[in-house]
């Protein structure tokens, strides 16, 4: 069969008879031409490889009985190589009152007609581009037609299937990543535990006859572990990140610690300042140092001296010079009173000196930044704001785009997976939760 289909093939190319088509001409045809070729080569393996199962004439039901083939049903089925009909043996059990297709277990069948490799492809492609463009980027790269509705179903149903715990990587491959961290230095690498929030666009249910209502944002809060390595490397550990409170955050960053271990890395707590990220982190992990990100600090200290000084002014420069200066030798206390001896020029500027005095007495214990530097630890939270966009704005945050908050949840579970390397293994928990045979009640 295989051989008559790639003759014909062939046949089909010449009997054309264009004079010296080019390369690309032939590289079209045979990619509309293939899917023939390739279903009839993968009908043929299946024949060859199952013969005994197509053929099937008993099998023994899960009470005991042994029973008989009813009937052989066709099943449609799309794979990346072609469509084809498979003729399976159907059994049928009187005294359970179920029937099933034993041979769709054993291959692993989708109850949908597109299979997994194709449910695989256009899941990570539809986690990476608006699902109309993906059902017409996957026809083009594929041949495959899946329709925008199966990628964003199949992708919501993959995300609801994927389990905190097989999104977070194993224990085994964050001590792997360590050990690159360190690079054979007597020195433990520096874990950095990074928390912030993104918001993403949210909207309610809606129905057939009813409105769905005003969108909201929402945050989605997140949290990013990531190793500091040689070379100013940085080796990512892990991402999570949820529509919800921050309890949801605080559950995932419980689990994901459990898996670090802690003799091997010197811990480092950074965030912008919300004490939510704070309170979260020291649940977690009580020994870390906190840092407080420099650059959102130098955005409040910027703010102040554009409100009292006038911005771009010589003034608000040296001021602003002389703050972060006191803030990178840790010297709070100074800052402060120098705050506090402030003579307001407006009430604007009166408001900004008081927020800011407010913002940085919260902080204690938290700057220092030229020592920190000195020790190899970070100063900036650019790794959690790298996540937050890559993770989170880059496919929620497009323009027009509303999430159900379910749907939102599912994408970014998918999203960390890829971001993780773990989207095998939660796409291989999908898999075989679809593929146990349900009864078949006839």
């Amino acid at each position: 069969m295989a051989h008559d289909a790639l003759d014909k093939l062939l046949d089909d190319l010449e009997a054309e008879g264009e004079h010296a088509p080019t390369l690309r001409a032939l590289s079209e045809r045979l990619m509309i031409s293939r899917q023939h070729l390739l279903a009839t080569c993968l009908e043929t393996a299946l024949k060859q490889r199952y013969a005994a199962e197509l053929t099937q004439k008993a099998w023994t039901c899960a009470c005991g009985r042994t029973l008989r083939s009813w009937r052989s049903d066709p099943k449609e089925l799309s794979t990346l190589h072609g469509r084809i009909i498979l003729y399976r043996p159907y059994f049928y059990c009187r005294s359970c009152g179920t029937g099933c297709h034993p041979l769709d277990e054993q291959l692993q069948l989708a109850a949908a007609t597109h299979q997994f490799d194709i449910q695989e492809r256009s899941t990570r492609l539809g986690a990476e581009i608006p699902f109309g463009l993906s059902e017409e980027q996957f026809q083009r790269l594929t041949g495959v037609q899946a329709s925008a509705h199966f990628i964003h179903g199949t992708l919501n149903a993959v995300g609801e299937a994927a389990r905190l715990e097989r999104v977070v990587p194993p224990a085994d491959e964050i001590g792997r990543r360590i050990e690159d961290a360190r690079a054979g230095s007597h020195r433990r690498p520096v874990l950095v535990v990074a928390c912030d929030g993104a918001h993403a666009p949210t909207r309610p249910a809606g129905g057939r006859k009813k409105k769905r209502g005003p969108g909201a944002w929402r945050e989605a809060k997140g949290v990013r572990l990531y190793l500091l390595g040689r070379d100013h490397r940085i080796i990512h550990v892990a991402s999570w990140h949820e529509i919800g409170d921050k309890e949801h955050v605080s559950t995932a960053l419980g689990i994901i610690a459990s898996r670090i271990p802690r003799d091997q890395v010197r811990l480092a707590l950074v965030a912008d300042g919300a004490e939510w990220t704070w309170d979260v982190m020291r649940r977690h992990f009580p020994d870390g140092e906190e840092i407080l990100d420099y650059y959102h600090c130098a955005e409040h200290v910027h703010a102040t001296a554009h409100a009292q000084f006038g911005e771009g002014t010589l003034e608000a420069h040296e001021w602003t010079e002389a703050v972060l200066t006191r803030l990178a030798l840790n010297e709070l206390g100074r800052t402060l009173g120098g705050l506090k001896r402030m003579r307001p020029r407006s009430p604007a500027a009166a408001e900004e000196i008081r927020t800011l005095a407010v913002y940085l007495a919260g902080q204690s214990e938290r700057f220092g930044y030229d020592e920190l530097r000195r020790r190899g630890l970070p100063r900036g939270s650019g790794g959690i704001e790298s996540a937050n966009k890559l993770i989170c704005h880059v496919r929620l945050k497009r323009s027009g785009a509303w999430w159900l908050e379910g749907n939102g949840n599912a994408m970014l579970r998918i999203r960390c997976a890829i971001y993780n390397g773990t989207f095998p293994q939660v796409f291989a928990d999908y898999t075989a939760a679809k593929t146990v045979t349900p009864p078949d009640n006839k």
